[in-house]
């Protein structure tokens, strides 16, 4: 090691097998900060912003539901917006209205409208098996279909089981820019990295998904070859159509890929802007630019579903659904959903600060409390 440096303290790998950043007495730090803290990130701001006034729905705010989900220590804040309005806004004393959050996996709503894009253009086939679109690609995923990866309904050699130090998915934060390797080592790029997971028998013969989200990284690779380098305009034009106000960070592979798996970071407010574009998509207006059918299909898809205590939520085309909202949870404490019907936006921040950084019955909790804003806001007609 030369003279006067040491490995970068937020990104060197501790106790538990993580960064400082994620380590629970960091964590709140790390995931108010995380777009400042990544290896490597990009950053997009829109030309044109999405303006949204104030109108406090008193009933939303009057709500047990939304007193439990900012009555916790965990949370950093909750935004919901509908056409042009916030009708409900709540931030922690510690996290600023203009404030950055990791979104973790909701992310990968990012990714849903890039394949679906691409879908529509005729340049991606769900039926094809994966190899039609990387040759090379490593057992864990040769013979799967990519509908199946779309859905997480994909059996191989990835784990994600945040409560297991050597779990596959924290080999996988070098490749998405989070961490570094060990004793300096090489950065293992994202392509080498889904590239090495291995597998047998790929088929999912159970009911509900296997979560994976190496899958992401995956259809990275294949959006990316089907057009080279043309990520960072697709996440411009997610930017521009969402109006985003402050700005979208997203971390980024060794090779410059960004991470929709995981590593997009936004405001509160943002990220309800972002679901306001996913409103529009799905709703019966014309939407030009996206896949609208591909998104409107997803609330009727026969999809499986996740593992209980969420078991009446289902994942299709890297989103979750009950049938009526469309969203996705991310890790540490994240949500966003999304009404497909009212067009109500909520969008909910918070950060776990036990071992795993994850637990299954608070985010049932957490989708238990938004869906209930939801039929509150969809009663008023």
């Amino acid at each position: 090691m030369s003279a006067g440096r040491i490995p970068n303290p937020d990104l060197a790998v501790g106790a538990g097998n993580k960064q400082r950043w994620n380590q629970p007495e960091y964590r709140r730090h790390g995931f108010h900060n995380a777009h400042r803290l990544f290896r490597r990130a990009y950053m997009v701001r829109a030309r044109r912003q999405l303006v949204l006034e104030p109108a406090e729905n008193t009933a939303l705010a009057a709500l047990p539901q939304v007193a439990t989900l900012t009555a916790r220590k965990e949370f950093s804040a909750l935004v919901c917006a509908r056409g042009n309005q916030i009708v409900l806004a709540r931030h922690a004393d510690d996290f600023a209205p203009d404030q950055p959050h990791s979104m973790q996996s909701v992310s990968k709503l990012m990714m849903h409208l890039i394949a679906g894009r691409m879908i529509g253009e005729g340049l991606l086939d769900p039926a094809r098996p994966v190899e039609a679109y990387i040759p090379d690609i490593g057992a864990g995923y040769r013979g799967a279909r990519v509908q199946d990866v779309l859905d997480m309904n994909v059996i191989n050699d990835f784990s994600e089981d945040y409560a297991d130090p050597n779990a596959s998915c924290y080999t996988e934060e070098i490749a998405l820019g989070w961490r570094l390797p060990p004793d300096g080592a090489p950065e293992t790029e994202m392509g080498a990295f889904v590239r090495s997971i291995g597998g047998a028998d790929l088929n999912n013969r159970a009911s509900v998904i296997n979560y994976c989200s190496a899958n992401t990284d995956l259809l990275t690779l294949i959006c990316d070859g089907l057009r080279p380098g043309g990520l960072n305009a697709q996440i411009d034009a997610i930017a521009e159509a969402a109006g985003i106000a402050d700005a979208l960070h997203i971390s980024l592979s060794p090779e410059g890929l960004p991470a929709f798996s995981g590593g997009a970071c936004m405001t509160a407010r943002d990220l309800a802007r972002f679901g306001l574009l996913l409103a529009r998509i799905a709703g019966p207006a014309p939407c030009p630019g996206w896949n609208q059918p591909f998104i409107q299909a997803v609330p009727g898809r026969d999809a499986k579903t996740l593992a209980p205590p969420r078991d009446h939520v289902r994942y299709a085309d890297q989103m979750m659904t009950n049938g009526r909202w469309i969203g996705h949870a991310g890790y540490g404490g994240q949500f966003l959903m999304v009404d497909t019907v009212t067009g109500l936006s909520c969008a909910y921040f918070s950060v776990l600060e036990n071992a795993a950084g994850y637990c299954e019955d608070y985010m049932a909790e957490t989708v238990d409390c938004l869906e209930a804003v939801l039929t509150r806001f969809a009663l008023q007609g």
